[in-house]
């Protein structure tokens, strides 16, 4: 099979030890990014199957239709950059393993540097020695404060549990089911949705992205929090309304930010306007990107081609596809 690997940008995949499961294929790897309709069905004119890095490029319907030989696009995690219903009615199967059963460690890992990065100012403080200065500011201890984490699923609770390691108090809100299995580990759940924004000094947000949980974090949420707290996003931008985080940074409330996705990606302009805030921490979207995650994510995702030419296809998303000839 021809398969097409997208955004390597750092050459890495073909240098993981799960390669060799697809090494004796036609494979072609592009180590740039491309959104460009035109040059991306010129790349993919021949391709078979599709692998893609998470999100970085939307595949949608006015590519799709002009890749005559693509039977398949083999990822892992969520899809809101996929026409899923166009790729169905195209003959072209979706095989996404989406992290059953294992939290993203690299992303936990992450999230609590820039938990302690924006606590205690550590790139500020780098900052002020690199132009010559000593001490910038006083940081703030995580210990005895409360971090709650909005999302208490497989990365929210792996976060929860460091927290405890830290003396932290920790508190969760979100969907029924994450209140749920909060109670369940004992985990505190305050008595109203306010109540957990306006008495969280840290609030960490572990929700996936679909159409439901777009925006549900809102301008009168954050606009709730202490003028001493931050806000932690280490999921997807778009679960904050649309432009309400620079605003509510603007206004106070929360008194920091420290993130690692946005709404637009990638970020190249430095006009952006969190990279040009002294209360914000920025990092390009890196809580997946170690060469140990990248193993896990390419073992399964190198498996669902595998287990697609074999006649057995696993983690389909699309169960209706009738495939391509």
């Amino acid at each position: 099979m021809k398969i097409t690997i997208l955004d390597d940008w750092f050459d890495t995949i073909r240098h993981l030890p799960c390669y060799e499961k697809i090494a004796g294929h036609d494979v072609t790897i592009w180590n740039d990014h491309v959104q460009d309709t035109d040059k991306l069905a010129e790349r993919l004119a021949d391709t078979e199957v599709l692998v893609l890095i998470r999100e970085r490029t939307k595949i949608r319907k006015e590519l799709l239709e002009r890749l005559p030989n693509l039977k398949l696009i083999s990822q892992r995690s969520v899809y809101p950059h996929i026409d899923v219903e166009d790729c169905t009615r195209l003959g072209i199967m979706l095989c996404s393993g989406q992290h059953e059963g294992t939290p993203s460690y690299a992303t936990v890992e992450l999230t609590w540097g820039l938990i302690l990065s924006a606590m205690r100012m550590i790139p500020q403080q780098m900052a002020s020695l690199r132009a010559g200065n000593w001490m910038m500011g006083v940081g703030k201890s995580v210990g005895g404060r409360t971090l709650g984490i909005y999302g208490y699923g497989r990365i929210g609770s792996a976060v929860a549990d460091i927290a405890k390691s830290f003396r932290m108090n920790v508190q969760a809100w979100g969907s029924e089911n994450t209140l749920e299995r909060a109670r369940k580990a004992g985990v505190h759940v305050p008595a109203s949705r306010d109540e957990f924004f306006q008495t969280s000094d840290i609030v960490s947000l572990h929700v996936r992205l679909y159409p439901a949980t777009r925006g549900i974090i809102t301008a009168h949420d954050l606009n709730q929090m202490k003028p001493s707290a931050i806000l932690v996003n280490t999921s997807r931008a778009p679960l904050i309304e649309e432009g309400a985080l620079v605003e509510a940074l603007k206004n106070g409330r929360p008194g920091g930010a420290a993130v690692d996705v946005y709404e637009q990606e990638p970020v190249t302009d430095t006009a952006h306007p969190l990279l040009n805030m002294d209360n914000v921490i920025c990092t390009p979207h890196i809580g997946y990107v170690t060469e140990d995650e990248y193993q896990v994510q390419f073992t399964d995702i190198f498996d669902q081609i595998l287990a697609f030419e074999q006649g057995s296809p696993i983690n389909v998303i699309n169960t209706d596809v009738k495939l391509r000839g």
